[in-house]
């Protein structure tokens, strides 16, 4: 969801503006109206919050076919404003997004403007990295989420502080970067707070634009990663803050699910800390 922003109003408008509200309030419903006739609006109640009961993963695809590609553009978008008790979905109402959790790892919606957001586990300050905590949004197997060598857009809002970081955190990812795996992905890495696109190819190096920007200041900001056919680029807020060259050839094709908030269950997940919202992937467009 977008989020909040203040905005001014003038004295002289505000009063007409309540004087006009009283008015309607005060107006009785017409008598002609048919009984059972719907209210010409709705006052929607606001999303809920609250812990996301973890599930279980998408059972693996019957046919482990070979790896496709996209084969016509795609455009995801994920708000997280359905509420707890409703599936992580898609705007358009598909591709959802299982919660996963480990250690007692959850996911939380919490409210951000007039919606929601996912607020990650704390940063875990256990001494042993591999009793804590972790918790995960994943897909199930999606070959039309490959791009190959189509332009790709992709990225998320983050919302961390100096306490959220760690090594390594990841946000939006398809994919592994060894293994000739191939993969995109976006991160906030190091503790300085630096957010960085990734890209590899199964056979191609990993090319990653990083800006030397902190991001982990308490405010929200807007990540994007774009790329073109033969460039990588980082936005901040809509800012083009560091780039990279790509090989045209560089294909990006994987049978990984997309995930959000780390790159698996397992130790050393990269778990990101923090808030995310509105989560974008755009194929060819």
């Amino acid at each position: 969801m977008p989020h909040s922003r203040r905005r001014v109003v003038s004295i002289g408008a505000l009063s007409a503006m309540l004087a006009l509200g009283s008015l309607f309030l005060l107006t009785p419903r017409p008598v002609s109206a048919p009984p059972g006739a719907e209210p010409a609006y709705h006052l929607l109640p606001p999303p809920t919050g609250g812990v996301v009961p973890n599930s279980t993963r998408f059972a693996a695809p019957a046919n482990l076919r070979r790896v496709q590609i996209a084969s016509e553009p795609v455009s995801l978008r994920y708000d997280f404003d359905g509420g707890v008790g409703k599936p992580i979905q898609d705007t358009g109402g598909r591709h959802e997004l299982r919660p996963l959790g480990q250690n007692g790892g959850a996911l939380r919606l919490v409210p951000e403007g007039t919606g929601l957001a996912v607020a990650y586990p704390d940063r875990c300050t256990l001494p042993r990295e591999k009793d804590c905590p972790r918790a995960i949004l994943e897909g199930q197997r999606d070959d039309t989420l490959n791009p190959g060598r189509r332009p790709l857009r992709y990225g998320a809002s983050v919302l961390m502080t100096h306490g959220d970081l760690a090594d390594g955190a990841n946000v939006v990812q398809k994919g592994y970067s060894v293994g000739g795996v191939s993969q995109f992905k976006l991160q906030v890495d190091h503790r300085q707070g630096h957010p960085s696109c990734v890209i590899a190819g199964n056979r191609a190096g990993i090319y990653r634009a990083e800006p030397r920007i902190d991001v982990a200041d308490g405010s929200w900001h807007d990540l994007e990663c774009n790329r073109t056919e033969n460039r990588l680029t980082m936005l901040v807020d809509g800012v083009p803050y560091a780039s990279v060259a790509v090989p045209p050839n560089l294909s990006v094709a994987n049978a990984e699910p997309l995930r959000v908030g780390g790159k698996g269950l397992g130790y050393g997940n990269d778990q990101f800390a923090g808030e995310i919202d509105n989560v974008f992937l755009d194929i060819g467009a």
